[in-house]
């Protein structure tokens, strides 16, 4: 079973940036399409950006331009460089595979202030 944890989070002034890290367990990052989500208060869970096996990418429009997904196949983590914050990246972030999905884990605060 896939085992996810987040970490990273924290709180900053908008304009500013975070690196996100996922360290996956159970299975391989390299082999799964893996997605990083967001979930602010009082809204849905919302995928932001994903990798696919052959290292091709894709984002969510609200995000496109300033967030990068990348993984260290090596290391078995999924990186989410996130740049230009806005207050409305406020949320709790979290990483999964798309293609085996596993249980969430407690994913990582990310508060940005205006």
């Amino acid at each position: 079973q896939v085992q996810l944890v987040e970490s990273g989070g924290g709180l900053v002034q908008a304009g500013g940036s975070l690196r996100l890290s996922c360290a996956v367990s159970g299975s391989l990052v390299s082999i799964n399409t893996m997605g990083w989500y967001r979930q602010a208060p009082g809204k849905q869970r919302e995928l932001v950006a994903h990798i696919f096996s052959v290292g091709s990418r894709n984002y969510a429009d609200s995000v496109k331009g300033r967030f990068t997904i990348s993984r260290d196949n090596a290391k078995n983590t999924v990186y989410l460089q996130m740049n230009s914050l806005k207050p409305e990246d406020t949320a709790v972030y979290y990483c999964n595979s798309l293609s085996r999905p596993g249980s969430w884990g407690q994913g990582t605060q990310v508060t940005v202030s205006s």
